[in-house]
């Protein structure tokens, strides 16, 4: 069974194997998460479980997402989040997933949101080459040309040039799990994942 979960990014370090090799590691914090609702094909038209994360105190949430949390008498839940599942997938409404489903050398797939590194420049952010550095030149970080004059015109849509970076929707798949600990809901994955430490992600088994 496909398992999902919702959980927080902690932070990176590194491991040492048994033979001596370092190895880059981030650990995550996932669950417990808690099913908030069922979608079947009857009812919604699609089959889908939405899960809740993180408890926090009833008066940071508003009155209609309290009242959909006391349907399922789930707790105040700050993050939901709903998964596509098949027919065959049986949730039960009020159930806990916990990273005891998971087992270490498992790969899963982990999407969250990337570091925003604000309003960028054509080298930041596409990685275009400056012009020379010497003296009398005054094309040192300029973009050039971005188009013909008279024909079209104009400038087409989607041209490469300054604007914001980061702060995008990633998905990084294939990631090992390394260790678990199932005691503070930790996980250890071989590699990065998406965001800076405290960010919510999404982390699925394939």
């Amino acid at each position: 069974m496909v398992i999902h979960l919702l959980g927080t990014k902690i932070g990176m370090t590194q491991i040492f194997t048994k033979e001596g090799s370092c190895i880059p590691v981030t650990v995550l914090k996932a669950g417990p998460c808690m099913v908030t609702q069922i979608k079947t094909q009857t009812t919604d038209g699609y089959n889908a479980v939405q899960l809740g994360y993180s408890q926090v105190s009833t008066h940071l949430l508003r009155k209609p997402q309290l009242g959909h949390l006391n349907k399922s008498n789930a707790p105040a839940l700050k993050y939901l989040k709903e998964y596509k599942t098949t027919e065959d997938t049986k949730f039960q409404l009020g159930q806990i997933l916990s990273v005891d489903q998971l087992k270490i050398g498992d790969r899963i797939k982990v999407q969250g949101n990337t570091i925003g590194k604000g309003f960028s420049g054509y080298q930041k952010r596409h990685h275009f080459s400056r012009g020379p550095m010497s003296h009398g030149c005054k094309n040192h970080r300029q973009p050039g040309s971005i188009g013909a004059g008279t024909t079209p015109g104009r400038v087409f849509p989607g041209k490469k040039m300054a604007g914001r970076l980061g702060g995008n929707k990633t998905t990084i798949k294939n990631l090992k799990i390394v260790d678990i600990n199932t005691e503070n809901d930790l996980i250890i994955v071989k590699g990065s994942v998406p965001g800076k430490p405290g960010t919510v992600l999404s982390i699925q088994n394939t």
